[in-house]
């Protein structure tokens, strides 16, 4: 049901999923869900905030759940709320979105949507149209009201983002020091601010621990989305005719894996090898994306309730078809788990005629899973396949067959 600004409903149900909702496309901004646990108007603690951070409430009553494309061009985030299991004291759970890398000016069809988590009914919808500079949105709220939960629609903006929207209802959130002289070490250990920023993978800073961001359960979602650069025409001219990319541009993601047991394989369209969630390799291929889209793009997904499982990844991208190339081609890679950070960084333009990029490399040391940026162009010899080029320079030794989709 369509809500107006200030309206409320009553939610019978026991659970609910809350999903915040927009139309993605390249330069429109990204987009997270958060919710804030209020006790007379403020948190008690940090551990109040539930978000891409810190990713399930001390209490296990909420969780944020993460992004995925819901069709027609439309991405979600979502939260998960037990309205049951919502301790006592606890009389309001703010939910609210965040722009990451502009305005809400310049996010189309933002919602949010309240629906029964248990038989997938929607309870409550309001869809934001007055956004302008906001950056952070207060969108509703789930509240107690004479022993039943109630949703209302708010839609209140902030132009000073998610750390502006946080501090005002009591967090305290982790800034830069402006200066390196050292702190006095406290009596006792002190609670630590939390932290806004996501993670960027960069040349200078190559790697990130799952296991430390709290990604060590649930799956992690692997997206590449891409777009061809304005600065293309002057590779072409570089390259020649041999680099002309076509509207039918086709990237395909994959990865090799190298399990604890020895085993060892690949996951990718071709040959329609689109692994397993579920069983071994617990990696599964969601599809064969042609258009590159931000909301769409090519989507792989790790199991990582199996992580004892898995020894190696690696994530890697080749052109299937549309251009011999990746020189003109702009690319996102973003991990993002359901539990903890995400992880993201862009590939770094392509210099030589190459068709095949070892993107990410995810090891197992001891338990604890790491990602590597890679962004790392190989040049097939001739005749080599784009897998066993990526084969050879990653040591996997595995033997290999042509294949087709």
């Amino acid at each position: 049901m369509g809500m107006m600004k200030g309206a409320n409903v009553r939610i019978p149900a026991p659970a609910v999923r809350v999903e915040l909702g927009w139309h993605a496309a390249a330069g429109v901004p990204d987009v997270d869900a958060s919710a804030l646990l209020l006790v007379g108007g403020r948190v008690r603690s940090d551990a109040d905030f539930v978000f891409y951070n810190q990713a399930v409430h001390p209490s296990g009553a909420v969780r944020h759940e993460g992004k995925r494309p819901a069709g027609a061009g439309v991405t979600t985030d979502s939260l998960t709320v037990d309205l049951a299991a919502i301790e006592p004291a606890v009389e309001t759970v703010v939910l609210a979105a965040s722009a990451d890398g502009g305005t809400f000016g310049r996010v189309p069809g933002l919602y949010i949507r309240v629906t029964d988590a248990s038989a997938g009914t929607e309870l409550a919808r309001f869809d934001s149209t007055d956004a302008t500079v906001e950056t952070a949105f207060v969108l509703g709220e789930l509240y107690r009201r004479q022993g039943e939960w109630k949703f209302r629609a708010v839609g209140q903006g902030y132009s000073s983002g998610l750390e502006g929207l946080a501090t005002d209802f009591g967090i305290s959130v982790d800034e830069p020091q402006a200066a390196s002289v050292p702190a006095p070490t406290p009596a006792a250990p002190a609670p630590q601010p939390v932290r806004l920023t996501k993670v960027t993978l960069t040349k200078e800073a190559p790697t990130v621990s799952l296991t430390k961001q709290g990604g060590t359960s649930g799956s992690l979602r692997v997206n590449l989305n891409w777009g061809v650069q304005k600065q293309f025409k002057g590779w072409a001219h570089k390259f020649g005719k041999a680099m002309a990319m076509h509207s039918d541009l086709d990237l395909d993601l994959g990865a090799l894996y190298e399990l604890r047991d020895g085993s060892k394989g690949v996951v990718q369209a071709l040959g329609n090898s689109f692994g397993s969630l579920h069983s071994p390799p617990f990696i599964h291929l969601d599809g064969d994306d042609r258009t590159g889209a931000v909301e769409a793009g090519e989507n792989l997904t790790v199991n990582l309730d199996h992580i004892q499982d898995f020894r190696r990844i690696l994530v890697f991208v080749t052109i299937y078809e549309g251009a011999r190339s990746f020189a003109g081609l702009h690319a996102t890679v973003t991990l993002q788990p359901q539990y903890g950070a995400p992880v993201d960084f862009s590939l770094d333009e392509c210099t030589v005629l190459s068709n095949t990029c070892a993107l990410a490399l995810i090891t197992n040391n001891g338990g604890d899973l790491v990602v590597q940026r890679e962004a790392r162009y190989l040049v097939p010899d001739r005749g080599v396949s784009p897998q066993r080029t990526l084969d050879r320079a990653y040591g996997w030794g595995m033997n290999w067959t042509p294949g087709r989709k």
